[in-house]
């Protein structure tokens, strides 16, 4: 008996053919609308920026080793040229060397009020080489009032001005390094009037001095492998440098008196050597930071001598410090 199906086996075929929509079900619970595409997939990786590779300049290198040089020469030459009555041409020389350090840090840390901070700061390295000269017995903590009160003051001298007092939270850590740091050269007066004082800054002086020269002459001739690309410094003088200063410090404590023995003096060139390396390498990566930050850069000068500076006077504190805990 013949059906009336609309579900014959044609239709049946056709529906397989074309399933149309799909089923409302965990699948097709909810429908695409019409036109929408899908989404695109994000990129796998975004462009990298390109870092920008600082070039060594090798006449400027030159010219920071010789500066250094010198700078190790005029402290060693005035050491061993003062006695008891004649320091005073010692601490002018000093005092030239911390009026240029003073110089050199100010316009680089830019401090809060920076008139009134160098100002205090001249004149606490004024005072401390007038103690460390005149006192009846050579001691460091005279030196270590000076400085604090001097930090003291030039920090309530950025005061009086609100834009000074905004920055004064972030400026007190510059300020003490600006004071202590010409305040430190001062020490050196006070090693020359103890026994062994002399030669203890002529030995950290030779390893400190050579350490920064050949680092320097090594960066103008082969500056690789690069510490960074925004600093222009290469690894090979950083490590060169330390070495030959060690070993400069180890032959003269072969051929000064006891209590110096070439292992005392090693250990004394190296500890110069490193405290002035790492002063010289934070000052390019200071500068560094402050390129990357879009900040003015540092007067070229001042930009240049911080760095031989800086590292002198941490030498002066690492001296006495060997001077009293490691050769006493």
């Amino acid at each position: 008996m013949p059906q009336d199906d609309a579900w014959d086996a044609e239709t049946s075929q056709k529906v397989a053919r074309n399933p149309g929509r799909p089923k409302p079900g965990f699948y097709g619970a909810v429908p695409d609308e019409e036109g929408e595409q899908p989404p695109a997939e994000p990129e796998e990786y975004d462009e990298f920026e390109e870092i920008e590779v600082v070039p060594v300049r090798p006449r400027l290198s030159i010219a920071i080793a010789g500066f250094a040089a010198l700078l190790a020469i005029a402290l060693v030459l005035g050491s061993v040229t003062s006695g008891p009555d004649a320091r005073l041409s010692y601490a002018i020389v000093l005092f030239g060397v911390q009026l240029l350090g003073l110089l050199a840090w100010t316009m680089a840390l830019q401090p809060p009020a920076a008139a009134t901070t160098a100002a205090v700061a001249a004149l606490a390295a004024l005072a401390a080489d007038y103690l460390a000269v005149t006192s009846e017995a050579p001691a460091l903590m005279p030196i270590l009032y000076v400085g604090a009160a001097a930090t003291v003051v030039a920090l309530v001298g950025q005061l009086f001005k609100a834009d000074d007092r905004h920055r004064i939270s972030d400026s007190y850590r510059s300020t003490s390094m600006i004071v202590f740091g010409s305040v430190a050269y001062a020490i050196l007066i006070v090693l020359t009037r103890q026994p062994i004082g002399t030669q203890a800054i002529l030995v950290c002086c030779t390893g400190a001095g050579l350490a920064l020269l050949v680092s320097r002459l090594t960066d103008a001739i082969f500056p690789k492998p690069r510490i960074a690309a925004q600093v222009p410094r290469g690894a090979t003088g950083i490590v060169l440098g330390a070495m030959v200063g060690t070993l400069a410090s180890a032959m003269l404590g072969s051929y000064l008196v006891l209590p110096f023995t070439p292992a005392k003096g090693a250990v004394l060139g190296l500890v110069a050597a490193v405290a002035a390396i790492l002063v010289d390498l934070a000052v390019n990566f200071s500068e560094a930071g402050r390129r990357l930050a879009g900040d003015a850069p540092t007067f070229w000068l001042a930009r240049h001598m911080q760095g031989p500076l800086g590292g002198f006077a941490l030498m002066s504190v690492a001296a006495y410090a060997l001077v009293h805990l490691y050769l006493s």
